[in-house]
């Protein structure tokens, strides 16, 4: 199971995701209560093996604003929220980068396709509420053979049922892992990504 861990902003959270195991992090540069600063994410870069993907998170930015603050930042993926195009995977890919496009459940079923990111992330329909839904329903959506995150609700508790039920390929978390609204909890991290991987 590819397991990323989403919004971290400090070198405790970053170094208990990477000590973990953790496939993918991601690193909030849009207005959150996670956000952070390109230049606070390129020293958190100091302890990330080269080899594990980096992602900066965007909202309703333009995809090439994305691809220059991730430059910035120092990261070599990108994660975009919102209503996407076609056109919007170009712009990161001619930029040399990876992407996430991340889709809700409410979305048009056209969103689903295969557009030629990397990965797709599905949401809840109302993202960000950070509860749990009926994560069997992504079946019906016919993903099988693609690499695709579920997110969305997930705790230690519930993402190994959640990602059965959905037949994901991976899982991302961000506020499941939290003591509070964007404060990392190093010890959530590791059970969730030990709970996700069956560990």
């Amino acid at each position: 199971m590819f397991v990323k861990v989403c919004g971290l902003s400090t070198a405790e959270s970053v170094r208990a995701a990477v000590d973990a195991g953790a496939d993918a992090l991601g690193f909030v540069l849009t207005r959150s209560p996670r956000e952070v600063a390109p230049d606070t994410v390129r020293e958190l870069l100091a302890a990330v093996p080269a080899a594990l993907p980096a992602v900066g998170v965007f909202r309703h930015e333009r995809a090439d604003d994305a691809v220059a603050r991730a430059r910035e930042a120092g990261l070599g993926w990108v994660q975009l929220h919102g209503d996407r195009s076609p056109a919007d995977v170009r712009t990161v890919h001619d930029a040399g980068l990876k992407l996430i496009r991340a889709v809700t459940m409410a979305a048009d079923p056209s969103a689903f396709a295969d557009w030629g990111e990397e990965l797709l992330l599905i949401d809840a329909a109302v993202p960000g509420s950070g509860e749990a839904w009926d994560y069997a329903s992504v079946r019906a959506l016919g993903l099988e053979g693609r690499s695709w995150l579920l997110a969305g609700g997930l705790d230690p508790d519930n993402v190994a049922a959640a990602a059965a039920a959905a037949g994901a390929w991976g899982v991302d978390v961000s506020s499941g892992v939290e003591a509070a609204r964007g404060v990392k909890d190093p010890a959530r991290i590791v059970a969730f990504v030990e709970s996700a991987k069956g560990r």
